[in-house]
């Protein structure tokens, strides 16, 4: 058996805190697959995976330092 670690929800209001956008970039963003879509967690309320947003910040990270490392060349 594996061990796993339980993965966090983040509703918005704490996503929002997390990564700096506003709601409408983070939908905007969602809207043409640049950001993980939340899941739903009841009629009117949604959050998302904070191991996706995790994954997310981590491509941010790496596609910014690509590009750095090719512009210095």
């Amino acid at each position: 058996m594996s061990a796993t670690s339980p993965t966090s929800i983040l509703r918005l209001k704490d996503l929002l805190a997390r990564i700096k956008l506003s709601r409408s970039a983070i939908y905007a963003n969602i809207s043409v697959g640049e950001f993980p879509a939340p899941i739903t967690l009841g009629p009117r309320a949604v959050g998302w995976l904070e191991s996706d947003v995790e994954q997310w910040i981590e491509s941010r990270a790496h596609a910014s330092r690509k590009s750095s490392n090719l512009a210095r060349q």
